[in-house]
């Protein structure tokens, strides 16, 4: 009968600290705890999944039991393998090593299980050991069970917590254990230890393929082998010996190699969408995931920003020298601005790929504003524009020096602009441009200024404001939009109704302003036609302010410039 097969993350998962890799700070603090005697009763080992949480807790408890090749061994970090205990814990049947997966088991119920035992002394090893996985998912109840038997343990036991979470566990445990936090690991660790294990398994495996895995296991031991396994595998078709080539690994991962992506980098940059968009659409056709391709060009996008800044950096073990130096000669005809706003833009792209339901549709859209962004100016360059220009002395004296406005200009640009490459405010091509105008309008056209209190009101206006200022809200509105002023004098006032109000108005707003201001007021209806209401003033005068507006020079320029801008607000300051 064959051997059943063993993935690879299990064949080779660390037996002692001399095969743990990439965590030297953990082993030597270990190392140096049990040479001097120094143990801790309780440790919380963090990290990422797949880092070697659970490994690393199961050679502890190997460690603080092991008793040696001759029986007379202490707690070390190299246990020896061949002792009983070792042996039994290593084979997950050693009676006083209990290991509990939290996930399943979060109740207060379970805590108690162990709780109950604690006190009473091991059956054959030197420690009685609880390891406890997924310590994070455990209840509020069940660590509060948990909390005074870890703060004042017997004495033959320790306590091994694992957790992905370590924010999720309130703080009066985590303060109670030595914690130690599992570092990833970088790149080039993982494809030296995926090296390796190929040199084992007598698979010949590229540098560039091995790279490609370790970048996408994102410091994960486990999820680096599990990813060996199978492009392993994959190259596995009946030959005795398993090659492993980069465009393999791309194919399995649906990555696009860096070239490509550079390619559609320098498409967008130069504005070429059409380009940028058949690379893309090449990529799919290869099975690249959109989501991977969106990725792939946020590092790229980071790398360029990086050795823009220092030009060094570009010596990176992931990209070829030819890569290389396309990324320097793409990064040295960028700006910074430009890249940041790139980088902004491809950011929130990748959130709508990963939430749209055609992930590819979606990547194209992103491509497209990309594109199209880096046609259109920045809105320094556009600035620097308008100021060169000058106005005419006729422009300049009709101008003169009355009160500034703010304008709200969105722009919105459908053809490529030579004057930049650089890249528009925002990733939909839509800016606020805020434009200060000078303009001369008569004061009693704008709209009601704000007051707070007028106890004897001037005009009309006065009067409107002060129902507005007493929240006086209905009466304010048919005051503002269906009254017309036919007489306004001290204690007067006549009005003329041109829609249709309650038969008590008059009366209420007499009264109302007989409490505020102290004196009686007479207000009457005539049916006299007055002045226009004050609401129909208010939109006479924005009529003539947006058309003053419309034939400034300045804004003439900002059409000129974004073609299809248009003014979206206008609203007159203090």
């Amino acid at each position: 009968m064959s051997t059943p097969y063993r993935v690879l993350a299990r064949k080779y998962r660390p037996q002692n600290f001399d095969n743990l890799v990439g965590q030297d700070v953990l082993v030597r603090t270990l190392t140096n705890a049990f040479s001097s005697g120094r143990i801790a009763h309780a440790y919380m080992l963090t990290g990422i999944r797949g880092i070697g949480k659970t490994t690393t807790a199961r050679i502890i408890a190997r460690g603080l039991n092991c008793l040696g090749a001759d029986g007379n061994g202490g707690a070390t970090t190299s246990p020896c393998g061949v002792c009983s205990n070792c042996k039994m814990i290593l084979d997950d049947r050693h009676v006083d090593v209990m290991e509990m997966d939290a996930a399943s088991r979060t109740g207060v119920d379970d805590i108690r299980e162990i709780i109950d035992t604690v006190h009473y002394a091991p059956t054959s090893a030197r420690y009685k050991i609880y390891i406890i996985d997924e310590v994070h998912m455990l209840t509020k109840n069940a660590f509060n069970a948990l909390l005074k038997t870890l703060e004042e343990p017997p004495a033959h036991v320790k306590f091994i917590f694992a957790t992905t979470e370590l924010r999720k566990i309130p703080v009066t445990i985590v303060s109670r254990c030595q914690r130690f936090d599992l570092r990833r690991l970088d790149v080039a660790e993982l494809q030296t230890h995926l090296s390796t294990i190929c040199g084992h398994e007598s698979v010949a495996a590229s540098d560039e393929s091995l790279m490609l895995i370790a970048t996408a296991a994102q410091g994960s031991v486990r999820d680096a082998l599990s990813l060996l396994d199978q492009a392993i595998a994959l190259c596995a078709d009946g030959a005795s010996d398993v090659s492993i080539s980069a465009d393999t690994v791309r194919s399995m991962l649906g990555m696009a190699e860096h070239s490509q992506t550079l390619d559609v980098l320098e498409a967008m940059f130069k504005g070429e969408i059409v380009t940028a968009m058949d690379i893309v659409r090449n990529h799919y056709s290869n099975g690249s995931d959109p989501l991977l391709v969106m990725q792939e060009m946020l590092e790229l996008l980071h790398y360029l920003t990086r050795i823009k800044l220092a030009p060094k950096l570009a010596a990176d073990t992931r990209y070829s020298d030819i890569e290389q130096q396309r990324a320097l000669n793409l990064a040295g005809g960028l700006d910074m601005t430009a890249l940041t706003r790139f980088w902004q833009m491809a950011l929130k792209g990748l959130g709508e790929i990963k939430h749209a339901p055609h992930p590819h549709a979606a990547l194209e859209m992103v491509i497209i504003r990309l594109a199209h962004a880096s046609t259109l100016p920045s809105p320094a360059e556009m600035i620097r524009t308008l100021d060169k220009m000058e106005l005419s002395t006729a422009t300049a004296a009709r101008i003169g020096a009355a009160s500034v406005s703010s304008l709200d200009v969105a722009g919105h640009s459908h053809a490529p602009s030579a004057a930049s490459s650089a890249y528009a405010p925002s990733s939909s091509h839509r800016g606020n441009l805020a434009l200060a105008v000078k303009h001369e309008i008569e004061p009693q056209a704008l709209a009601l200024a704000p007051l707070v209190e007028l106890p004897n009101p001037e005009n009309f206006a006065h009067i409107i404001a002060l129902f507005e200022a007493k929240r006086e809200a209905i009466l304010y509105s048919h005051l503002y939009r269906d009254m017309q002023m036919v007489r306004c004098e001290s204690g007067v006032l006549e009005l003329h109704p041109i829609n249709h109000v309650p038969a008590d108005f008059a009366a209420r707003v007499g009264r109302c302003l007989g409490e505020w201001t102290g004196k009686i007021w007479k207000v009457s209806f005539s049916d006299e036609a007055g002045e226009p209401t004050v609401f129909d003033q208010s939109q006479k005068a924005k009529q003539q302010l947006r058309a003053y507006i419309e034939s400034h020079p300045t804004i003439v320029a900002v059409k000129e410039t974004f073609s299809g801008a248009e003014i979206i607000d206008i609203t007159p300051t203090v």
